[in-house]
């Protein structure tokens, strides 16, 4: 019993500090979100993947309204559908994919919601640089189909897939466009993951669990006190 509530409260504490150290990491995650919304920053000639991850930049640009992806298993308000991603050319020739938000699935997979756009010809925007959305388990990814038929459903394909699909490289990282902006769709944009105090919370459980293991071991463990035999009436 000893060597079980050991290893069990070594577990318990290594799975609290865990969950308190990526409690940490999602408040800096949180706060990089936050300090992306202060102000827009011009793109210009920067990489964009050099910029820090939800810096909200200004670009220039013209949509490439004739190559679209749309983003499968995206969630909103617990309703299926879909996330739209459009290249913008750039003036120096670059191509970053925007996010212009999501759209309610449709209930037919051989029936895709209308996404065409009609924007006039360089036009300025603004959004959020972002990674792409990355699934819990590797089976979830679905390159985008091959052929001619646009726009292409893909489920959490990377970089280098929907670069593939274009024909030319693409920069590592997309933007989320605002939602004030213009040409989008629901754009409900929230810092990953689970909250910061919802980790710490669970670090507190698992903490928790080790002090109650103990204290079940030294209630077991403690020396039984034999009782006194009853005296005999004389």
């Amino acid at each position: 019993m000893t060597v079980l509530t050991a290893a069990l409260c070594v577990l318990f504490v290594h799975l609290g500090r865990w969950q308190w150290d990526k409690g940490l990491w999602r408040q800096a995650e949180w706060d990089a979100f936050a300090r992306g919304a202060d102000r827009a920053l011009a793109l210009g000639a920067r990489d964009p993947a050099a910029l820090p991850r939800f810096q909200r930049i200004e670009l220039t640009g013209v949509f490439d309204v004739t190559h679209q992806f749309l983003l499968d298993n995206r969630t909103h308000a617990g309703q299926a559908g879909y996330e739209v991603l459009t290249a913008l050319v750039l003036a120096d020739g670059r191509e970053l994919l925007v996010d212009r938000g999501w759209v309610p699935f449709n209930g037919y997979r051989s029936h895709l919601p209308d996404v065409s756009l009609h924007a006039p010809g360089p036009l300025t925007i603004t959004g959020r640089i972002d990674d792409l959305p990355a699934p819990g388990l590797a089976f979830g990814r679905m390159p985008p189909a091959a052929g001619a038929h646009w726009p292409k459903v893909t489920s959490y394909p990377d970089m280098g897939q929907l670069a593939t699909a274009l024909g030319h490289a693409l920069p590592a990282r997309i933007v989320l466009l605002d939602p004030s902006a213009p040409f989008g769709y629901v754009r409900d944009w929230q810092p990953p993951g689970l909250s910061p105090a919802r980790h710490l919370s669970y670090a507190v459980q698992w903490w928790g669990f080790a002090v109650t293991l103990i204290i079940i071991w030294a209630v077991l463990s403690a020396p039984k006190i034999p009782r006194a035999a009853p005296r005999e009436a004389h």
